[in-house]
């Protein structure tokens, strides 16, 4: 039988996947002090013995004030190295599924509280609050405090922040690195002209615009070690008239390539609260596909993607490389069994598990 494009093994940078189902990156909101606890471990526990070809770690701040929420990962200290640490030995005990980590900066849209309290920005006099920093001096919205328009020294620290949050990530063995400069973060506002408003050599033309995202970039891959991935996760769209654009998101990716991204994960919008995004199964699967005409690395493509045959036929039609799955694997932390049972593949799986193979799906399970 022919192998489905989803369970065909795929190589980046050195890094073998045995499939093409990414775990994306999901925010947990329960660290302490930016390290993780119990909950990361029995989260990540259970979606490393799920088959899919990678697990990324969620959004994880490089410093404190770059937190989205007070509750957030963090790899800017030593006790949160420690932490993390631990989690990937206690995860590795049991599964050999490479792991990812998503470094990131919150930028303006920090400082919030939890989303199940709501999620509103916390004031930064308030407990739990903080003074933000974007590219600009322009709140996401009206409610929102101002956040303090960075200087170069600020961006400096910020940059070198990236570089030792991707030193600690290599010192504890993470597989790979994610860049987040997607969904209104802080690079994200870097990029979009509709928060950034700089009249300095990072704001106004696109060259401008892409110049600190792309030195955060060289500054993590000069900083993790040059055999190991680093991907990058970018919004295609701003979904708003005047904002960041699919033909700004492909100069962006062609840069990225050039200083040696290894992949490029497509997904949209965060930026503005005017955004008219046409929600719907596969929504952004045009955007990764016009990502993938104009790079060689491979691409991602995420958003509402549910389905096994609707996997399958994005990997078919040569829309993205490899397909990442998010909420639908909270729902179902078993989903690639699932995908595999239905398209006829096979799929790793714990030894402590092997018997609940269906009988008449034995051919299942990897040996």
């Amino acid at each position: 039988m022919t192998q489905p494009h989803l369970f065909t093994p795929l190589e980046v940078s050195g890094l073998m996947l045995d499939n093409r189902i990414v775990i994306a990156p999901m925010c947990q909101y329960s660290a302490a002090d930016g390290s993780m606890t119990d909950w990361h471990l029995i989260h990540y526990g259970q979606l490393a013995l799920s088959g899919a070809g990678l697990l990324t770690i969620e959004a994880t701040a490089v410093s404190p004030e770059g937190r989205i929420t007070y509750r957030d990962v963090g790899l800017y200290s030593d006790a949160n190295e420690a932490a993390m640490a631990r989690t990937l030995i206690g995860i590795r005990q049991w599964s050999s599924m490479p792991i990812a980590v998503q470094l990131a900066h919150a930028g303006r849209k920090a400082s919030t509280d939890l989303p199940w309290k709501g999620g509103a920005q916390i004031a930064p006099e308030a407990p739990d609050g903080w003074r933000t920093v974007s590219a600009s001096a322009l709140p996401m919205l009206p409610t929102d405090a101002t956040p303090a328009a960075l200087t170069r020294d600020g961006m400096i620290r910020i940059r070198n922040a990236f570089a030792e949050a991707a030193r600690r990530a290599a010192r504890i063995g993470i597989d790979a690195v994610q860049l987040h400069s997607a969904h209104g973060y802080l690079l994200h506002q870097f990029l979009s002209p509709l928060s950034n408003k700089r009249d300095d050599d990072y704001g106004g033309s696109l060259e401008n615009r892409l110049r600190f995202p792309l030195e955060v970039f060289d500054a993590v891959r000069a900083a993790f070690p040059a055999e190991r991935a680093v991907t990058v996760r970018v919004s295609g769209t701003d979904w708003v008239d005047g904002g960041w654009t699919i033909e700004d998101t492909c100069a962006y990716a062609l840069e990225l390539e050039m200083r040696g991204a290894a992949g490029i994960h497509v997904s949209s919008g965060g930026l503005a609260a005017a955004q008219q995004i046409p929600l719907g199964p596969s929504y952004q699967v045009p955007l990764a596909r016009h990502v993938k005409a104009a790079v060689r690395m491979p691409v991602v493509a995420v958003g509402l993607i549910t389905e096994f045959d609707q996997a399958e036929s994005i990997l078919a039609n040569g829309d993205a490389d490899l397909i990442a799955v998010a909420r639908a694997m909270l729902y179902n932390p078993r989903w690639p069994w699932h995908a595999a049972a239905h398209l006829g593949a096979q799929v790793k799986a714990p030894s402590q598990y092997l018997r609940s193979q269906p009988r008449e799906l034995k051919t299942l399970f990897k040996a």
